[in-house]
């Protein structure tokens, strides 16, 4: 495992992270969970991504039992806010009220005293940017987060905040996470720029397109049992790329990943990482051997050829429209 600087900050994150968005307290029983996790440790996985809503806020329940008696130190926590976690009507965006309760909430669920990663897990039009910044400044100085980011914000949402943060002289937002796959590739025109300027790095998610990407959906197949496809909770991220165009182009990439003695699951996680802005990406799993076959990706290097074969392969599929910069599922 290879290790890489959190935008300008002094921490390192594992290039692959664990993230437990569909799989732990929905997908896969409890025991299966911990085995996962456990073999994310055992690789050099260090960083551990989840967020308050998943499986309605049981998926941190279970992964702050995982890591339950692990040095703290030796692990990185992200998790974030915005989702409806609740009935009430304060029980969702960024207010005040909302991020400060939530992120207490999140902190007993994880079993921990501090969050090192707290991000805001969309953009909020209803609550004043400041009052969302000032709380987030407040967790900081009162310790309990280390570092803050944001998921799926626009370029100007981006540059409206950091210009606030910048003239109050508030902690700055160092990381953001997006998708982005050799399928979606829309931040790259107005979002990576933007954040290479000012210092944050990307943590992505969707590498993998849901595991299209890995080859395993064939083109006139049914989705194999025990997939995301088949999942409920998945399968409407997932049937935007189910169609006989995407799966047989897709199949193309198959040789490429061969004539590198990678999977293709390797493949698309390696390609995400040739970008220089992506500090970490995102992997979810449901065996310990999936665990063990994704960080085969890290510290490969795909040169120019291979770049441009992918490309040449992929042909106009993927998706560069930076308007469509949110996420096709509201809650990943």
């Amino acid at each position: 495992m290879e290790y890489r600087r959190l935008g300008n900050t002094g921490m390192y994150v594992s290039e692959i992270s664990y993230g437990n968005w569909i799989t732990h307290g929905n997908q896969v029983e409890q025991e299966a969970a911990f085995s996962c996790v456990k073999a994310a440790l055992d690789v050099g996985i260090t960083t551990f991504d989840t967020a308050d809503v998943y499986a309605g806020t049981k998926a941190e329940t279970v992964l702050g039992k995982a890591l339950k008696g692990v040095k703290r130190e030796s692990y990185e926590l992200f998790t974030k806010v915005y989702w409806p976690t609740g009935t009430g009507k304060n029980d969702r965006g960024l207010s005040r009220k909302h991020i400060m309760e939530s992120a207490h909430a999140s902190l007993k669920r994880l079993g921990t005293d501090h969050i090192d990663l707290y991000q805001a897990h969309r953009f909020d039009y209803e609550t004043p940017l400041e009052e969302t910044l000032r709380a987030f400044e407040d967790l900081i100085r009162q310790g309990k987060v280390h570092y803050i980011g944001f998921s799926e914000w626009s370029a100007p949402q981006i540059a409206a905040a950091l210009k606030y943060q910048k003239e109050n002289n508030f902690d700055r937002f160092v990381s953001s996470q997006p998708q982005y796959s050799m399928l979606w590739r829309v931040i790259e025109s107005e979002v990576v720029p933007l954040c290479e300027r000012e210092g944050i790095s990307q943590i992505v998610w969707s590498p993998m397109a849901q595991g299209v990407l890995t080859g395993k959906y064939l083109p006139g197949k049914k989705a194999p049992a025990g997939s995301r496809a088949r999942d409920k909770a998945g399968s409407a991220m997932i049937s935007r790329w189910m169609n006989e165009d995407v799966l047989t182009t897709v199949q193309k990439l198959k040789p490429i990943a061969e004539s590198l003695d990678l999977s293709m699951g390797q493949l698309a996680l390696a390609w995400a990482l040739q970008n220089k802005n992506v500090a970490s990406v995102i992997m979810g799993a449901t065996k310990a051997s999936q665990v063990k076959d994704n960080v085969k990706a890290s510290g490969i290097k795909l040169d120019a050829s291979t770049l441009k074969a992918i490309d040449a392969a992929l042909g106009n599929l993927p998706e560069k429209n930076p308007a469509k910069t949110e996420s096709p599922n509201p809650r990943a």
